[in-house]
């Protein structure tokens, strides 16, 4: 109606209401005079030189003002004009329309029949119509966003890849879309009798986190998504996302997204699961690979305690015979039982070490003294560095702070370090064979310990693989000895690696945290 009264009131053949907001332009009708009169068309388009005078169209955005050109063609403003040229345009007018102040659009009317068509007593007009214009134009940009926007809700609700409610604060779900109602397990006439209320699907564990999400949408005018579970219709639970949004008439009312989690929830399960198994195949593989070393140890273990025994037993003839000399000597006796107790004692010490470092417990961490624990490692294999004809150097730090980890886990990795050498140094041709074991301060946060030999050493290639798994050197190894001890010393915060021994052998050493708490933690460094 706008369109028609501007090109009858202008006398103009042509006319294009164009819509105008920041830097946007869009062309929303386009008017001609014909045969059958005046036709009004439709357009949603970008305005380009196919259209208009672009010069000119740009000159009137600029001023905000209307620009008239009684003779586009003789005018020297729109003669080089592309839309000029080629329509041979006369007379052309652009009117900036306004509203409240506002640049809201663009009129633009041309007649290419007579110069000078539109006479500045028809701006007075004009100007009316184009504030009418402005209206219409801001009027259908509102009802055309309005209806897509109504769209595209529709679009989300009706399609149902997630679940969507209308609530209120007190509780009632007013109008939920089939997803939800498939989620909960409830049907439609179940949310229309009022059966379904969001404060009764909550549970009392998630009720006063609902709460929070209720004050922060009030607050804010929305609320952050946030996890929860909703009951289902035949009592289950169903895990769920939800996030809140007000209406701004109303902070007691809104719409709530909800997507179903169950899915994830049990992916997270299988996880979960899957790191417990493969946690407790590592402490099998752990307690496999120290059964295996304790098994290398089976002649040293039989001699260690073949010796107290085979004491008990002398010292048992022994008090036999003080008991039936005459007069006994009760003297003697108590002696030989003192001594009886004392090697009993010893046994029972190589029995318990070795229980401690086959039985399958998982690792307990507490306060470890490391030179202890050296020590009772270092008295499992003094027979079989014996056997290997091995001198058994040990340095240790005097004031060692305590560590904090699993004692059993820090003496397999000793063990296994300590029968390498040993193994090693077998193969030693000729030289001195010796195993050094040291304990010291580095830093004044770890502790180092360092177990060399004077063996053979490693290759290039092999130092370069050594705690590669499954790797060996040995007939009977299965390769996850070294593997399995960076694995326990990394667990422990520490570093464990290889080195050559100078002048001859190899050299392996790990760190470990010292304890904070430890007694001892923050003396100076020393040995």
């Amino acid at each position: 109606m706008v369109m028609r009264t501007a090109i009858e009131q202008a006398g103009a053949e042509r006319g294009l209401l164009i819509h105008v907001s920041g830097d946007v332009a869009r062309v929303e009708a386009e008017a001609r005079t014909g045969p059958r009169g005046i036709q009004v068309e439709l357009r949603d388009a970008i305005p380009n030189e196919q259209d208009l005078p672009v010069s000119l169209f740009h000159r009137t955005l600029q001023t905000g003002d209307h620009v008239i050109t009684d003779d586009a063609l003789a005018d020297s403003r729109s003669s080089l004009d592309p839309y000029v040229v080629r329509h041979g345009c006369r007379s052309i007018m652009f009117l900036a329309l306004h509203r409240q102040s506002r640049r809201t659009g663009v009129l633009y009317l041309e007649n290419n029949l007579v110069p000078a068509a539109f006479h500045p007593r028809r701006i007075t007009i004009l100007k009316l119509l184009a504030s009418q214009a402005a209206i219409s134009i801001e009027n259908a940009r509102l009802y055309r966003d309005l209806a897509n926007r109504e769209a595209k809700i529709n679009s989300l609700v009706n399609a149902n890849i997630i679940g969507i409610i209308v609530w209120n604060s007190t509780g009632a779900i007013l109008e939920a879309n089939d997803a939800f109602l498939r989620m909960v397990g409830y049907e439609r006439c179940d949310l229309v009798t009022g059966l379904v209320r969001w404060t009764d699907l909550t549970p009392d564990n998630f009720h006063a986190r609902s709460m929070e999400a209720l004050d922060e949408a009030r607050r804010c005018g929305r609320a952050e998504p946030y996890e929860k579970e909703y009951f289902r219709k035949d009592g289950s639970r169903v895990p769920v996302i939800v996030g809140l949004a007000t209406f701004p008439a109303d902070v007691e009312r809104g719409v709530a997204f909800v997507l179903d989690i169950s899915e994830r929830k049990r992916s997270e399960q299988k996880i979960l699961m899957s790191e417990d198994r493969l946690r407790e195949f590592e402490l099998e593989l752990e307690r496999a690979s120290r059964i295996a070393t304790m098994g290398h140890l089976t002649a040293s273990i039989a001699h260690e305690i073949k010796q107290p025994i085979a004491a008990t037993i002398t010292n048992a003839q022994a008090a036999l015979r003080w008991l039936k000399a005459d007069p006994p000597e009760p003297t003697e006796v108590s002696d030989a039982i003192a001594r009886i107790v004392k090697d009993a004692m010893r046994a029972s010490d190589v029995l318990a070490r070795i229980r401690a470092m086959i039985k399958n417990a998982p690792p307990k961490l507490e306060r470890v003294d490391l030179n202890e624990a050296v020590n009772d490692v270092i008295d499992l294999t003094r027979a079989e560095a014996a056997r290997c004809e091995t001198k058994v150097d040990v340095v240790q730090c005097a004031a060692l702070p305590l560590i904090r980890g699993d004692r059993v886990g820090l003496q397999q990795v000793l063990l296994n370090l300590m029968l390498n050498a040993l193994e090693a140094l077998k193969e030693a041709k000729g030289g001195a064979r010796i195993l050094r074991i040291e304990t010291s301060r580095q830093g004044t946060d770890e502790i180092l310990v360092v177990v060399a030999d004077t063996g053979p050493g490693f290759s290039t290639e092999l130092k370069k693989r050594l705690f590669t798994p499954f790797l060996t050197t040995k007939l009977s190894g299965m390769g996850m000895g070294l593997s399995i001890c960076r694995s326990i010393i990394e667990s422990h915060g520490g570093r464990l690696w290889a080195s050559d021994n100078a002048p001859q052998g190899a050299r392996l050493q790990f760190t470990i945290p010292v304890d904070p708490t430890s007694p001892r933690a923050n003396d100076s460094p020393g040995t």
